[in-house]
């Protein structure tokens, strides 16, 4: 029974993660570009950091899974990257950056990518 149901939810799981990843990632953008318009002291930008961080911290999670089917190399190089917005939440929640359009076009050349 549970092998079935497992076929099932996996049998379009790939694409659907890809679908709900592209959507998070818009979320994050929306949440950039509103915070970018706020300043970076502002509760929108404390608000869409954490938000990017909470959803990197994840992807970064299942890229460092023996069991993530991507290449290593790309898996190595999406890490990098969530490792970076890490870093660029740091400095604009510190006011040391108002990095928002790194942030957002990073996010969105990823997000592009999940078509």
């Amino acid at each position: 029974m549970y092998d079935r149901l497992y076929a099932e939810a996996s049998g379009d799981s790939f694409a659907n993660a890809r679908k709900r990843e592209r959507e998070l990632l818009q979320e994050i953008i929306r949440k950039l570009a509103m915070a970018k318009q706020r300043g970076p002291l502002s509760a929108e930008a404390f608000e869409a950091t954490s938000y990017m961080r909470r959803l990197w911290s994840a992807f970064i999670a299942d890229l460092s899974s023996e069991e993530n089917a991507l290449p290593p190399p790309l898996r190595a190089s999406l890490i990098s990257i969530g490792l970076w917005m890490h870093g660029q939440a740091d400095l604009i929640d510190s006011g040391r950056s108002t990095n928002f359009d790194g942030l957002i076009e990073i996010n969105q050349i990823i997000a592009d990518g999940l078509i």
